[in-house]
């Protein structure tokens, strides 16, 4: 920050004591270069003088104390203290934080993070491990993740009829079991069947297998959705209209403000793993970034569908000053 002094007093004065600029000339300089923010060569143009003579002018302003340069330190919050605090917010057990900003590089920055909590987690071979559909969870699929040999890993959701990548459960499952030295179970079923195809998928053994995974799981990733009414990426299968007054979705599952499900039509077919259930897995992280996630963040925090996150700085700023 640029202050700019008082002429110093007595200034020529003196013919011994006459600068080679006149503190006029000086201050008129400064005051259009710190305070007008005009450009060297502008301030040349209106003094009728060179961009040097300008250069200089500065120079000797800020030796003659006419202008003040202070650099302040910030106050800095180690991310230490902004995950604790995010997590006493959100009331869950932690909030996982990488060291910048995840914008445009969600699979590079959060892995590094998922990786050492998973890591941390002492799952073992047989252990199951449940994956959801999102963007977030998707890139980071694509990215370094622990060795947790043995593990089982399965779709939260069924198949859907999008044409991104990262709403295939099944592939993304595929991703996360290679990346880890794991087993993949897939889910062969879309999203939400019809209700004579629903009725016979549930008695399908390999469905039946899924199903078993989901119910006895130690850990879960899972994706959050921002709003529908400014999700642009709603799946087909939901109504707009029917949702409009969710905050966000995980495993294609909306809730509200408060945490209670948001019903669409035929969303008692939908093959995902319920709400209820997500509440009673030992470890289910959930992995967002982004302010329009704030609100389904606090929301499913709270209702307890989560209980660890992973995100980066600004978005666990976000959530603080949102939710406390």
């Amino acid at each position: 920050m640029a202050t700019l002094g008082p002429m110093p007093e007595g200034a020529g004065q003196s013919v011994a004591a006459v600068p080679r600029f006149s503190p006029q000339q000086m201050y008129a300089a400064a005051q259009l270069y710190y305070l007008a923010d005009a450009t060297q060569a502008e301030i040349a143009e209106r003094l009728g003088t060179s961009r040097a003579t300008v250069s200089r002018l500065l120079s000797e302003a800020r030796r003659q104390g006419i202008v003040r340069i202070e650099v302040v330190e910030p106050v800095a919050v180690s991310t230490a203290e902004l995950a604790a605090e995010a997590a006493s917010v959100l009331g869950i057990d932690a909030v996982h934080l990488s060291p910048f900003s995840a914008e445009g590089a969600l699979g590079t920055v959060l892995a590094p993070v998922l990786a050492a909590v998973l890591a941390n987690l002492g799952l073992a071979a047989g252990d199951s491990v449940l994956v959801s559909s999102g963007r977030t969870v998707f890139e980071v699929a694509q990215s370094g993740l622990p060795s947790l040999s043995g593990v089982r890993v399965a779709p939260t959701v069924g198949g859907q009829d999008e044409p991104e990548a990262w709403y295939q459960t099944n592939e993304i499952t595929r991703m996360v079991a290679a990346k880890v030295g794991g087993t993949p179970s897939f889910l062969y079923a879309p999203a939400l069947p019809g209700p004579e195809l629903h009725e016979r998928l549930l008695e399908d053994p390999s469905i039946k297998g899924v199903l078993e995974l989901w119910s006895r799981a130690k850990c879960a990733l899972l994706g959050v959705g921002a709003p529908p009414t400014t999700n642009r990426a709603l799946p087909k299968f939901v109504p707009i209209d029917a949702v409009s007054e969710a905050v966000g979705d995980i495993c294609s599952r909306f809730y509200d403000r408060a945490g209670e499900d948001v019903p669409f039509p035929g969303s008692e077919r939908l093959m995902a793993t319920s709400l209820e259930l997500l509440r009673r897995i030992p470890a289910s992280i959930a992995l967002a970034v982004g302010e329009e996630k704030v609100g389904g963040l606090i929301a499913g925090a709270r209702a307890g569908y989560f209980n660890q996150l992973v995100t980066d700085p600004p978005t666990a700023a976000a959530v603080i000053a949102a939710g406390a």
